[in-house]
């Protein structure tokens, strides 16, 4: 048996077996997800919205509600403790390095334009 995680805005799918973390699944998916602890939920950079009911990922444990607090009642998880246990759509926040880049070159063309 294996389940579909849709990863936005790449739209790229990949397909695991239950039980796999939406971070392990998105390094399948060559899809990159932001880490530095390895995915110990201690560094908090791996939050991912879920796009869909929810209903595809494993309950938030308690560590991860510990972590989130409300944002959980916003669809935010954290990739490495969110298991895939049926098919989900999740969406990967922008990097903010690429975020900013991509801000001051928009800035740079509106400036051209003037």
């Amino acid at each position: 048996m294996s389940v579909d995680i849709r990863f936005l805005p790449d739209d790229k799918t990949v397909r695991v077996k239950p039980g796999m973390t939406v971070l392990d699944a998105s390094r399948k998916a060559r899809v990159h997800i932001r880490t530095r602890c390895g995915g110990n939920a201690s560094c908090l950079m791996c939050k991912v919205t879920v796009e869909d009911d929810g209903a595809g990922l494993s309950a938030p444990g308690d560590n991860e509600v510990r972590k989130l607090g409300s944002m959980i009642d916003e669809r935010v998880r954290l990739a490495c403790q969110a298991r895939a246990i049926g098919s989900c759509v999740v969406s990967v926040p922008e990097d903010p390095l690429k975020a900013a880049v991509r801000a001051q070159l928009a800035k740079q063309r509106e400036d051209d334009w003037l």
